[in-house]
């Protein structure tokens, strides 16, 4: 009987642990009657979508953390409420998921480079008004009590 823990405690590292185990068990016995590589990349794939669900969420926290820098004039509730609702999402998401964590510090790299597109466009402020890279650790961006001033 297999051990459904990892499934239950940790989605994104139980889809990469049994798309190795098919992958295995595909090179071990050519007479399964199973698609198993293909069946390893899909289960794969349900794990890539949860490292994009929270790269998706980090862009958005992220976008709003700079409009709320770089836009003090226009701060308002909405902005603030998208910032919290980012924060406890990306929480929740993690806690769900926690091998993600090992993946941070790329998928900020990444989420940042798409924050930076949308700034330029909702704030129509040139790209040279925000910094290249990401000027927050992981740690500000989530503290509840961050926002960051001008």
């Amino acid at each position: 009987m297999p051990d459904t823990r990892l499934y239950d405690s940790d989605f994104f590292a139980w889809t990469q642990d049994q798309a190795s185990r098919l992958r295995r068990l595909a090179a071990e016995r050519s007479n399964v009657d199973l698609d198993l590589e293909n069946l390893a990349e899909e289960i794969e794939s349900m794990g890539r979508s949860e490292q994009q669900q929270l790269e998706s969420r980090l862009t958005v926290l992220l976008l709003h953390l700079l409009k709320w820098r770089f836009q003090p004039g226009l701060r308002g509730n909405s902005w603030r409420l998208t910032i919290k609702e980012q924060r406890n999402r990306i929480e929740r998401h993690l806690r769900k998921n926690p091998s993600l964590k090992a993946m941070l510090g790329e998928t900020i790299v990444d989420a940042y480079s798409d924050a930076l597109i949308g700034a330029e466009r909702e704030t129509g402020l040139p790209e040279t008004t925000f910094p290249k890279d990401c000027p927050w650790s992981f740690d500000q961006m989530m503290d509840d009590g961050f926002l960051p001033e001008a």
